[in-house]
């Protein structure tokens, strides 16, 4: 069943900030990333690389948790993970995400040099749970 945020956990998110992404690995340790986010509606939105660990333990396990910290405050989602490989979905995403925390020039190179040349994933996390420490 999906969580509601609250107002000031959503304006929390809507800030810029990056969160830490907690998968499982095959033997039930947790694997942690820093991730790009974005808050769209009641969904997070990130994006990764084909084949990376994080990648594979969502395709095996989709069940994650994001916590997004500004010093002693933050907000901890969790829920399922659904993974989208539509290329075309996939670029466009990981465009935006790096618009967003790097400007639009940056991303434009980073999407020349980088990402077009890679499998991207896009991540939408389906909120199940919210902690919030605001």
């Amino acid at each position: 069943m999906a969580a509601q945020l609250s107002e000031r956990a959503r304006a929390f998110l809507n800030e810029h900030r990056f969160a830490v992404l907690a998968t499982y690995n095959e033997d039930n340790t947790i694997q942690q990333t820093v991730m790009w986010y974005l808050l769209e509606g009641d969904t997070i939105l990130m994006n990764t690389k084909k084949g990376r660990r994080k990648y594979e333990n969502m395709r095996r396990d989709p069940r994650i948790s994001i916590c997004v910290p500004d010093g002693y405050i933050y907000v901890t989602l969790s829920g399922t993970a659904e993974l989208i490989d539509d290329p075309e979905i996939a670029q466009r995403d990981i465009y935006r995400l790096a618009v967003l925390n790097h400007g639009e020039r940056a991303a434009q190179e980073q999407m020349r040099a980088q990402f077009s040349k890679e499998q991207r994933v896009t991540i939408r996390l389906h909120i199940e749970h919210i902690i919030e420490d605001l």
